[in-house]
């Protein structure tokens, strides 16, 4: 993890969303949410640039987005 003000800025917003996702699930019982709350918290700290980290973001809440579409 670079340490520039986007990365770390954009590391802290998706861990953010991650950390909400995932005290979602985990109240709620829901493991769509929890699982991508998870992934979200961690994987930010292995990807080194902005775009990258956003654009992984938003595949998975994408892919949570699908799977409650299908009733997960």
């Amino acid at each position: 993890m670079t340490l520039d003000g986007g990365s770390l800025f954009t590391s802290f917003l998706v861990s953010g969303l991650g950390f909400v996702l995932f005290e979602y699930g985990r109240r709620m019982r829901r493991p769509p949410q929890l699982a991508i709350g998870l992934v979200l918290m961690i994987y930010p700290y292995f990807v080194p640039s902005v775009w990258a980290m956003l654009g992984i973001a938003v595949l998975l809440v994408l892919l949570l987005w699908v799977a409650l579409l299908r009733g997960m």
